[in-house]
């Protein structure tokens, strides 16, 4: 059912959820589909920070991602959900060359 997991520290969802995918995948971030905390907002308008840098230095509210295959998505966000954690799904994996895609 879980395929990888990504703890998103220093280096952002590029930097870290790139070391959890297999070659010749890469994975195709939705960026709307999370609220990044305001926090970071201030943070990017007050250091006049580029949004592409923002993600590649900071989490932007995503803590860890668990990647998946797509018909246990369901299943997993719902043990999520009952163990109360926050969890939602952000994005798929692709045919590809080991990048972070950030839409």
């Amino acid at each position: 059912m879980v395929r990888a997991m990504a703890h998103i520290t220093g280096g952002g969802l590029p930097g870290n959820l790139n070391r959890a995918l297999p070659k010749g995948c890469d994975a195709v971030v939705e960026t709307g589909s999370w609220e990044v905390p305001n926090l970071y907002r201030v943070l990017m308008d007050a250091g006049q920070v580029a949004r592409e840098e923002m993600f590649r230095a900071f989490n932007m509210g995503v803590g860890m991602v668990v990647v998946v295959d797509r018909q246990h998505v369901d299943a997993v966000l719902g043990a999520a959900k009952a163990a109360g954690v926050h969890a939602w799904s952000c994005g798929q994996v692709v045919a590809g060359s080991g990048q972070v895609i950030l839409t």
